[in-house]
C-alpha cells in the first residue's frame, strides 16, 4: 500500500458527524485569525518601509 494513497480507503463516517465547535466560537476564532493577519501585515509594511529609508540614506551616502 502506497503511503499518499493509506488514509482513503477508511470509511468517510466523519462527514455525518456534528461539528465539534460552536458557531460563537468559531465566530470568535475567525475574529482572532484576521487580527493576526492584521498584525502580520503591518509589521511587513514597517519593514518594507525601514528597508526604503535604508536604501535611500545608502544611496544619498554614496552619492
Amino acid at each position: 500500500m502506497s503511503m499518499l494513497t493509506q488514509g482513503f480507503e477508511r470509511p468517510s463516517g466523519w462527514a455525518g458527524r456534528p461539528a465539534l465547535i460552536s458557531r460563537e466560537r468559531k465566530t470568535q476564532l475567525k475574529r482572532a485569525a484576521l487580527r493576526a493577519l492584521a498584525v502580520l501585515m503591518m509589521g511587513g509594511v514597517l519593514a518594507a518601509l525601514i528597508a526604503l529609508k535604508t536604501a535611500v540614506y545608502v544611496w544619498h551616502l554614496h552619492a
